[in-house]
């Protein structure tokens, strides 16, 4: 009974896990098609870049680490 709560808990997180993963690629994605459409881009532009492709990286890495997530 108590191990079915936790399962239901883990897939949820998991779950929201990967919706937050696809948001942070969706807005690195965004930020680089901006990017490379600018002809000067300012510096504030690539540090938001750079924070939204660490973001992304960041919760890759976490997901992978997880040895009870399972990839679908």
């Amino acid at each position: 009974m108590f191990g079915r709560k936790k399962g239901v808990l883990r897939k949820e997180i998991n779950e929201s896990l990967l919706g937050l993963l696809e948001q942070c690629k969706t807005e690195w994605m965004t930020k680089k098609k901006v990017i490379d459409a600018s002809i000067d881009p300012s510096d504030e532009v690539m540090h938001q870049l750079k924070l939204a492709e660490a973001k992304y990286f960041y919760l890759l890495k976490e997901i992978r680490a997880q040895k009870h997530f399972i990839n679908k």
